[in-house]
């Protein structure tokens, strides 16, 4: 059984760290997901190169589209 004594705190705590960071994580993907998609600007290849590059390399993938896109994603979200 395990007990609350042989789980401190801090270990809770970086398990809460942790899982959190991984929800964000997982809502940024899918917010640079459904703007790829939500686009009229963009062709049916080039967004099939963003999302391939995103599953691909998904830390370099959406670091890369928000920094290149990521004024006109909080544009066309506002709208």
């Amino acid at each position: 059984m395990l007990m609350a004594t042989s789980y401190p705190f801090l270990e809770i705590f970086w398990t809460m760290l942790i899982f959190f960071t991984w929800v964000v994580w997982i809502f940024i993907v899918v917010s640079v997901l459904v703007d790829v998609f939500g686009r009229a600007d963009l062709s049916g290849w080039t967004k099939a190169g963003w999302t391939v590059f995103v599953i691909v390399l998904p830390f370099v993938g959406v670091l890369t589209y928000l920094v290149v896109n990521g004024s006109g994603m909080a544009q066309r979200r506002a709208l």
